[in-house]
C-alpha cells in the first residue's frame, strides 16, 4: 500500500513536470504568434507572412521527440559508480529527473530545474547516492561506494525543448566469493565459492566424478556453491579447482594425500581440547581441596579437646623414665620421703609409745 502511494506521488510530480514543459512551449508559441502578427500588420495582410507563421505553430505544436536508452551496467561493490543523462544540448534543458527504484525500498526521485537552479530530492535517504557535481554543469548520478544494496534501476530524464530523452540503468551490483578447497577423504575434494553475487562456477583439473551444489540465495542476494569431486582409485595426486565469476576467476589446488586432511577449525579443536578438560580437572582438584581444608579447619574449631591431666599422665610418665633429670628428681623425693619415715619412726620410740624392742 505505501508503495502505491509512493508511486502516485511520482506520477503526480511527472505530471506537473510536463505541465511544467507544455507551459514553457505554450509561452514560446505565444511569443512567436505574438511576433508574427505584429510582422502580420507591417506588412498589411501579405500571404506569404501569414503562411510562414502558420508553418512555424505547427512546428513547435508537433515536436514529440522522444529517445529512450536501457542499458545493464555490472559494478563491484565497495567501488565507485557514476551514472551519466543522455548527450543533449544544455541550452535546451529543461528538467532533469533521476528515478531510483531498489530491491525491496520504495521509489525515490531527485530534480533539478534549470531556469531557476533548483534541486529537489524525494523520499530518498541514502547519502551515499549524490549528484556527481553541479547538476548546472552535469547532471551525472554518482553511487560511492556501492552496496549490495544498491541493485535497481536508475532513469535519467531529460525534458528540453526539442522533446524528452530517457536513459536507464539496470545496476548489478557484484560481489566476489570467497574460495576454499580442501580434502575430506581419501581421493576426494571440496571446493567452496562461498557468499558471492551472482552464483559463481566450479570446475575441476583432472576432472572427476563431481557433484556441485547451489545453496539458498540469502537477504542480501549473495549465494554459496560446494562442489564435490572424487578420483576413487586413479591415484590423483594433485588436483585443481578453478572457480569462474563476474567479479573476477580465482583458481586453487591441492596435493591429495593417502589419509584425509584435517580441517582447520577441526586442528584447532584438537589442539584445544585436551588443555580444556585439564584446566577443568585442575581446576576441580583445586576446588575440592580447598573445601577440604575448610571442612577439616570447622571439625577442628568445633571439637578442640581440654587437656586433662589423665590424658598427660602417661607422657608424664614416660617423660619422668626416659628423662635423666626426671630420674635424680625421683630419687631426691625418694630419700626425702624416706627420711620422713624414719622420723617418725624415731619420734614414736622416744614418746614411748612404742617398746624400745619394735624400734
Amino acid at each position: 500500500m505505501p508503495c502505491t502511494w509512493i508511486t502516485s506521488d511520482l506520477q503526480l510530480r511527472l505530471i506537473l513536470t510536463l505541465f511544467f514543459v507544455a507551459e514553457c512551449l505554450s509561452a514560446g508559441m505565444e511569443g512567436t504568434k505574438t511576433s508574427n502578427n505584429s510582422m502580420q500588420q507591417l506588412d498589411n495582410g501579405n500571404h506569404s507572412s501569414v503562411s510562414t507563421t502558420s508553418s512555424t505553430e505547427r512546428k513547435q505544436s508537433t515536436v514529440t521527440l522522444y529517445a529512450e536508452v536501457k542499458t545493464s551496467l555490472s559494478v563491484l561493490v565497495d567501488t565507485k559508480a557514476v551514472l551519466t543523462c543522455p548527450p543533449v544540448l544544455w541550452p535546451s534543458v529543461l528538467v532533469v529527473t533521476w528515478e531510483i527504484v531498489l530491491r525491496d525500498k520504495p521509489p525515490c526521485f531527485g530534480a533539478y530545474r534549470r531556469d531557476t537552479n533548483q534541486t529537489t530530492r524525494g523520499n530518498c535517504t541514502d547519502k551515499r547516492i549524490t549528484w556527481a557535481s553541479r547538476p548546472d554543469e552535469n547532471p551525472a548520478l554518482q553511487v560511492d561506494p556501492v552496496a549490495i544494496t544498491h541493485d535497481g534501476n536508475y532513469t535519467c530524464q531529460i525534458v528540453t525543448s526539442d522533446g524528452n530523452f530517457h536513459h536507464e540503468y539496470h545496476l548489478q551490483v557484484l560481489v566476489p566469493p570467497e574460495v576454499t578447497l580442501i580434502q575430506t577423504e581419501k581421493g576426494t575434494a571440496v571446493c567452496k565459492a562461498a557468499a558471492g553475487k551472482p552464483a559463481a562456477q566450479i570446475s575441476w583439473t583432472p576432472e572427476g566424478d563431481c557433484d556441485t551444489e547451489q545453496g539458498p540465495y540469502w537477504g542480501d542476494g549473495t549465494v554459496t556453491v560446494q562442489s564435490t569431486c572424487r578420483w576413487g582409485s586413479r591415484h590423483v595426486l594433485n588436483v585443481s579447482c578453478s572457480v569462474s565469476h563476474l567479479a573476477g576467476n580465482k583458481s586453487l589446488s591441492i596435493q591429495l594425500s593417502q589419509g584425509a586432511e584435517i580441517p582447520a577449525h577441526l586442528k584447532n579443536l584438537y589442539i584445544t581440547a585436551p588443555i580444556f578438560i585439564i584446566l577443568i580437572v585442575v581446576g576441580s582438584i583445586w576446588l575440592l581441596k580447598i573445601s577440604g581444608c575448610r571442612k577439616c579447619k570447622l571439625k577442628k574449631t568445633e571439637h578442640t579437646p581440654v587437656v586433662q591431666e589423665d590424658e598427660m599422665e602417661p607422657y608424664a610418665s614416660y617423660t619422668e623414665k626416659n628423662n635423666p633429670l626426671y630420674d635424680i628428681t625421683n630419687r631426691v623425693k625418694t630419700s626425702q620421703v624416706l627420711q620422713s619415715e624414719v622420723d617418725v619412726v624415731m619420734y614414736r620410740c622416744e614418746s614411748s609409745t612404742i617398746k624400745k624392742t619394735e624400734c
